[in-house]
């Protein structure tokens, strides 16, 4: 639960108690479902915040076998700055848990566990250079995706807990995250695919 959740509830019991003797039940129960949608975003927030730098934790131990793996230098040079920008994304991610009085301390992201195994398989492939490399792509891209699903999920949950702050710099990384995935397809139909399919 939420570090304020005892605080908060005291002060919500209090009202609620002063309501239902002023007769004002339905407002009674109107404040007490609001402040308790409350609490489960609050969760529902932290959880997600968690599991997105858990998550990040993961692809900063996967882009430099992902590099290394790569032929084009090119790609290579790609996933090295993106490490680089993931580093960033999890300090962001750290630094909004620090101000809701959170740790990053968590369960491990299963699902971008699953993601990077693919990845790794890929790195693991018999392949031609050019096959691989457009592999790798896809792969990387599967990543993107599935931390754009949750940045913008936590975005949302930011801005309903009236979180401007995180909210700024959960956007600010999914910006980044498209821009991401931008750089790939665009890489990918320049100079990977096209002598793939040769």
């Amino acid at each position: 639960m939420s570090p304020f959740f005892l605080e908060d509830v005291f002060c919500a019991v209090g009202l609620i108690v002063t309501l239902g003797m002023n007769r004002d039940k339905d407002a009674a129960l109107l404040y007490f479902s609001f402040i308790t949608l409350g609490f489960v975003l609050e969760d529902l927030y932290v959880h997600e915040l968690k599991d997105l730098f858990s998550a990040e934790q993961q692809v900063i131990k996967a882009l430099p076998k992902m590099a290394k793996a790569a032929s084009s230098k090119e790609l290579a040079a790609g996933f090295q700055e993106h490490l680089e920008q993931t580093k960033g994304h999890a300090q962001r991610l750290e630094k909004i848990l620090s101000s809701r009085k959170q740790t990053t301390r968590g369960p491990k992201c299963k699902g971008m566990e699953g993601v990077i195994a693919e990845g790794a398989e890929m790195i693991a492939e018999e392949a031609d250079v050019e096959v691989k490399d457009a592999g790798l792509i896809a792969a990387a891209q599967r990543v993107e995706h599935y931390e754009m699903a949750g940045y913008g999920t936590a975005r949302t949950y930011a801005e309903l807990l009236g979180d401007k702050e995180g909210a700024e710099l959960l956007a600010l990384t999914l910006e980044e995250e498209r821009q991401t995935d931008q750089k790939l397809s665009e890489l990918a139909k320049s100079t990977v695919n096209v002598p793939a399919d040769k």
